[in-house]
C-alpha cells in the first residue's frame, strides 16, 4: 500500500515536470480566476441578449455583427478589397485594411472546422480569446503579487464599464490574451516566446505595439543587468549563472516582437503602392491620425461646456480613472515590461485623433493600469471587496446592453 502510494506521487510530481503537467497546475491555480470570469461575463451576455428580444433584435448578431464586427467578418468570408459591409463609413477602395488579419484568419479557420454561420465561428474565436486572456492576467497578477491579487485583477477586468466588449466579435480579447501571455513569458525569462507571441499579437491590432515596446524593454532591462554582472556563457565549472539568457536568445526575442506588425503595415504599404507610410494612408480615410492628443483635449473641452450623452461622459471618466491608476502603478514601480506595455497603450489610445467615445475599448487590454485596484481589494476586507467588486458588477451589467442597443455612437 505504502509503495503504491510512493508511486503515484511519484507519477504525479513527474507529470507536473512535464510542459502538459505544467500547464495543468497553472490551469488548477487559475480555476477560481477563471470561473469568475466567465460567471461575470455570462451574466452579461444574458443580459444583453435579455435586452435585444426586448428590442427586436437577436441576441446572435448583436454580439456577433455589431460595428466593426462586421468589417472582420467581410474580410474574413471575402479577403481584402471589397466593398463596406452594410453600406458603412468609410465606403472607400481599401477602406478595410486598416483591419487587422488575425481575427478574420481565425474566424475562417473555426469555420472550415465547424459547420457553423461566421458570426457564430466570430464569437468562438472572441470568447475563447476572452478566456486566454483571463488565465493570461491571473498569471501576471499572480506573478507579480500572488494568487488573491491576480485573482481580483481577473474580476475588475471581468466588470469593467466597457467589458461588454470582451463579449463581442471584436479584437481586443485577442490583443488583450496574446499580450497578457507574452508578458508572462517576458517576466518569466522565456523571452523566446514572448517575442513569438508579440509578433502574432502585431497581427491583431495597431496598438499591439504596446506589446513589441514591452518585449523589447524586458530584454533591455535583462541585457543591462547581465552585462552589469558581468555574466558571461559560462560560468568557471561550465554551467551559467542562475537566471542567465544567453544574448543570441535576447536578441532574437528583441527582433521577433516587431516582425507580424511590421510585416502587415509593409504589406499593406505595397497593395496600397504608397510605400512604408501606406498603412497610415488608410487610417487616415477614417479621420484617425496621431496628434499627441491635441484632439482629445478638444473634445474633453467640448464635454464639459457643452454637454454630451451619457456615454461620452463614462468615456471621459474611464480615462480620468485610467489616468489616476497609471499614476498609481508607476509609483509602485512595476517591471519595465510592465510599466512599458501601459505607457504606449495609454499614448496610443489618447494620442490618436477621434474616437473620443471609443478610447476605453481602446484601454482594454491595458489590464496592468488595474493592478493598485486589485491590490488594495487584495488587502481589504472581504465585506469591502464583495461590495465594491458587486457594485462595479452591476454597473458593468447594465450599461453594456446600454452601449450595444441605445447609446447613438460607434462601440
Amino acid at each position: 500500500m505504502v509503495a503504491e502510494t510512493v508511486e503515484r506521487a511519484g507519477g504525479v510530481a513527474a507529470a507536473s515536470g512535464t510542459p502538459w503537467g505544467r500547464v495543468g497546475a497553472a490551469a488548477r491555480r487559475a480555476r477560481t480566476a477563471l470561473l469568475w470570469f466567465v460567471g461575470i461575463r455570462l451574466a452579461g451576455a444574458a443580459c444583453v441578449a435579455a435586452w435585444a428580444w426586448r428590442t427586436g433584435r437577436h441576441p446572435r448578431s448583436l454580439l456577433g455583427g455589431s460595428w466593426d464586427s462586421q468589417w472582420y467578418l467581410s474580410i474574413a468570408r471575402h479577403g481584402y478589397g471589397m466593398a463596406a459591409p452594410d453600406g458603412r463609413w468609410p465606403d472607400v477602395p481599401g477602406a478595410d485594411l486598416a483591419f487587422f488579419p488575425l481575427f478574420p484568419w481565425l474566424v475562417r479557420g473555426v469555420g472550415a472546422v465547424l459547420p457553423v454561420h461566421p458570426l457564430t465561428a466570430g464569437l468562438i474565436v472572441a470568447w475563447g480569446a476572452a478566456l486566454l486572456a483571463a488565465w493570461g492576467i491571473f498569471a501576471v497578477g499572480e506573478h507579480l503579487h500572488g494568487r488573491r491579487a491576480g485573482t481580483l485583477l481577473v474580476v475588475l477586468w471581468a466588470v469593467l464599464p466597457h467589458a461588454v466588449v470582451e463579449s463581442l466579435a471584436y479584437t481586443e480579447a485577442l490583443l488583450t490574451a496574446l499580450s497578457a501571455w507574452a508578458l508572462y513569458a517576458a517576466l518569466s525569462g522565456r523571452f523566446l516566446w514572448a517575442g513569438a507571441l508579440a509578433a502574432l499579437a502585431g497581427l491583431a491590432r495597431p496598438s499591439a505595439l504596446a506589446i513589441v515596446a514591452a518585449v523589447q524593454a524586458a530584454v533591455a532591462v535583462r541585457a543591462w543587468r547581465q552585462w552589469r554582472r558581468g555574466a558571461r556563457r559560462s560560468a568557471p565549472g561550465g554551467r551559467a549563472p542562475d537566471g542567465h539568457v544567453p544574448g543570441r536568445r535576447l536578441c532574437a526575442a528583441a527582433l521577433l516582437a516587431p516582425v507580424g506588425w511590421l510585416g502587415y503595415v509593409l504589406w499593406v504599404g505595397r497593395r496600397t503602392g504608397r510605400g512604408p507610410l501606406g498603412y497610415f494612408a488608410v487610417q487616415a480615410r477614417w479621420g484617425s491620425r496621431f496628434d499627441f492628443g491635441r484632439d482629445a483635449l478638444r473634445a474633453v473641452r467640448r464635454l464639459v461646456l457643452l454637454g454630451a450623452p451619457p456615454a461620452y461622459l463614462m468615456a471621459l471618466a474611464v480615462v480620468a480613472v485610467a489616468l489616476l491608476l497609471y499614476v498609481l502603478l508607476a509609483a509602485d514601480r512595476p517591471p519595465a515590461a510592465v510599466l512599458g506595455y501601459v505607457t504606449v497603450l495609454l499614448v496610443l489610445a489618447l494620442g490618436g485623433t477621434g474616437y473620443f467615445a471609443s478610447k476605453p475599448r481602446f484601454l482594454l487590454p491595458a489590464f496592468p493600469l488595474l493592478l493598485p485596484a486589485a491590490l488594495a481589494l487584495a488587502r481589504a476586507r472581504r465585506r469591502t471587496t464583495a461590495v465594491i467588486t458587486g457594485g462595479l458588477a452591476a454597473l458593468s451589467l447594465g450599461y453594456g446592453p446600454y452601449l450595444l442597443t441605445l447609446a447613438a455612437m460607434p462601440l
